[in-house]
């Protein structure tokens, strides 16, 4: 059951939160949280990305994803402060 203060589209707040102290994107824990949620963690966790950890990729690789997110202002970031921004996005 959600928490009282959580918000209405997440159904697992203390997954949730665990994710976003990791690092995770909000769009990320909100998705994992939920689909936790609804299957069970194990089994979650067996379906996980297969994508790189941003570090691994290029700076225009993480500009392309900076702008599919439609994040503001990253076009003058270095590759460790767009990596911060994209996670806390």
């Amino acid at each position: 059951m959600a928490r009282k203060d959580s918000q209405p589209q997440l159904k697992d707040q203390d997954l949730y939160d665990e994710l976003r102290e990791k690092g995770d994107s909000k769009e990320k824990a909100a998705r994992i949280s939920n689909a936790a949620a609804k299957r069970g963690r194990l089994n979650v966790a067996k379906s996980g990305g297969q994508s790189s950890p941003y570090e691994e990729w290029t700076v225009d690789e993480l500009k392309k994803r900076a702008k599919e997110l439609d994040v503001h202002g990253y076009s003058k970031l270095k590759k460790s402060a767009l990596i911060d921004t994209l996670r806390n996005h």
